[in-house]
């Protein structure tokens, strides 16, 4: 079976729109009204790649799942946080695919010098919330009626995860990816999740 863990391409954005899709018509996990299409997503894949990690999960042929991270806040001090996502296709489900690529993600954040890590899920989930636990990350706060959806208020609780060992002072400027294409360590992080795919 092949299997792999890899940078998205412009070229993924139509099988991520398909896996995104369910996510904003059949739930309220994801706060967008109307699925983007796949040109939305091209656009989205081009613009994250330019400073953090979007990776797929691609098990014969076929993106399994992804996993990316993005902004957190805009202001500049919070430059070394970032908020990261995972999304599983259904057919793939209970296989490692979430732990797969957030693996691999949070090794490449590290290495570029993101610090802390965040994720907010829509209330209730307690599968995404027991997911989120297993992958280190502690519970912080929540912020109650966040966004309407599917004719309710809907809270959003709000988890942490650090990226390094220790926080340096002053913190170092983030590598962006393109800086880090032909680093040992980025590559080896990149791989590091694919052990988790059964």
């Amino acid at each position: 079976m092949g299997k792999l863990i890899r940078l998205a391409r412009p070229c993924d954005a139509n099988e991520i729109a398909a896996i995104y899709a369910p996510f904003v018509t059949g739930s309220a996990a994801s706060f967008e009204l109307i699925p983007p299409d796949g040109k939305e997503f091209e656009k989205r894949i081009d613009e994250k790649l330019a400073k953090w990690p979007w990776l797929v999960c691609v098990i014969n042929n076929r993106i399994a799942g992804y996993a990316y991270a993005g902004e957190y806040r805009s202001r500049a001090a919070y430059q070394w946080s970032v908020e990261a996502s995972v999304y599983i296709h259904p057919e793939f489900h209970r296989r490692g695919i979430g732990r797969a690529p957030y693996t691999s993600l949070f090794g490449m954040l590290a290495r570029q010098g993101f610090y802390t890590g965040y994720a907010g899920i829509t209330q209730p989930n307690e599968a995404s919330t027991r997911f989120h636990q297993s992958m280190g990350f502690e519970y912080i706060g929540v912020y109650r009626a966040a966004g309407y959806k599917h004719g309710q208020w809907r809270d959003v609780s709000w988890w942490y995860r650090p990226l390094q060992d220790k926080y340096d002072h002053p913190p170092k400027p983030v590598f962006a990816p393109s800086e880090l294409i032909d680093d040992e360590r980025w590559m080896n992080a990149m791989n590091s999740g694919c052990k988790l795919i059964r």
